[in-house]
């Protein structure tokens, strides 16, 4: 298989990735505003993919959005270990490239869902549980609090990144996109990055205080923020901005699976020279 006709599949399972995030970002949001107004329960990103293969030809729609996941898994990991954002080696570049390492990981148990699914072996599984196991068998470990507490600040940290990047709007620059085109953009991004921050910054917040209480039921995930919000004062009203701002999240993905700068070409010299 020739160099170029790789790196036009890595490009392809790419854009499809930010595509598949994009409609499970657009799912979420749309439960939650749905949970907002009272009408229905928010849902994490397993309930958006259950959700989607329950609609009709779901089979189908998920096989695709499954591809497109392992795409998105794959080239975070790629991105990261060839730096292909040039990010660099120095402290702020490589725990920017451990979290693209993560998030590869968690995009591609998020396909792995997808193939449970379609194979009937994928119950409506939910992150508040995933939660609460992996708590309780961290904090049975040696200094396992202080491991759930580690766990804690550097997801709401990833949250708070997340927030300054919407305060910055430090995402044109990776768009191949007219100046015209990004004026539409940048309010998306800024919107869906700034609910995003707010949600990680959450869960980071409930798994410091299963650390401090020890007790695993305290640690969740996006549902428990979701519910969170909505036991608030003006509850309905905050969940439902987070709301938009995750629909927000979900509209600008798709715009990345289109406008998104990928040097699958820079990623593949690089990973060539590493192994030299």
């Amino acid at each position: 298989m020739s160099a170029p006709h790789v790196q036009n599949q890595i490009e392809g399972l790419a854009r499809l990735g930010y595509a598949a995030r994009g409609v499970v970002y657009l799912i979420v949001g749309w439960f939650a505003v749905a949970a907002a107004r009272g009408h229905d329960r928010p849902t994490d990103s397993k309930g958006a993919l259950a959700e989607l293969f329950d609609r009709p030809f779901g089979a189908v729609l998920l096989a695709v959005v499954a591809l497109g996941l392992a795409g998105y898994a794959l080239w975070r990991v790629v991105g990261a270990v060839a730096d292909v954002d040039r990010r660099g080696r120095g402290a702020k570049g490589l725990a920017v490239r451990a979290g693209h390492l993560i998030a590869g990981g968690i995009h591609a148990a998020l396909a792995f869902y997808c193939l449970k699914l379609l194979a009937g072996r994928g119950g409506r599984e939910s992150s508040e549980t995933t939660a609460h196991d992996w708590t309780a068998r961290l904090l049975e470990l040696p200094l396992g609090g202080l491991l759930v507490a580690a766990v804690g600040i550097v997801i709401a940290g990833f949250g708070v990144s997340q927030i300054l990047r919407a305060w910055k709007a430090d995402f044109l620059p990776a768009l191949a996109c007219d100046h015209q085109t990004a004026r539409v953009v940048k309010p998306l991004g800024q919107a869906g990055f700034a609910a995003r921050g707010v949600v990680f910054v959450l869960v980071g917040m409930f798994f410091v205080l299963a650390a401090w209480h020890a007790n695993a039921m305290e640690s969740g995930g996006m549902i428990k923020a979701f519910r969170w919000l909505q036991g608030q004062p003006f509850g309905p009203w905050l969940l439902g901005v987070v709301a938009l701002g995750l629909l927000a999240f979900g509209l600008f993905s798709l715009v990345q699976a289109i406008y998104r700068r990928i040097d699958s070409e820079g990623a593949m010299r690089r990973i060539d020279a590493m192994a030299a």
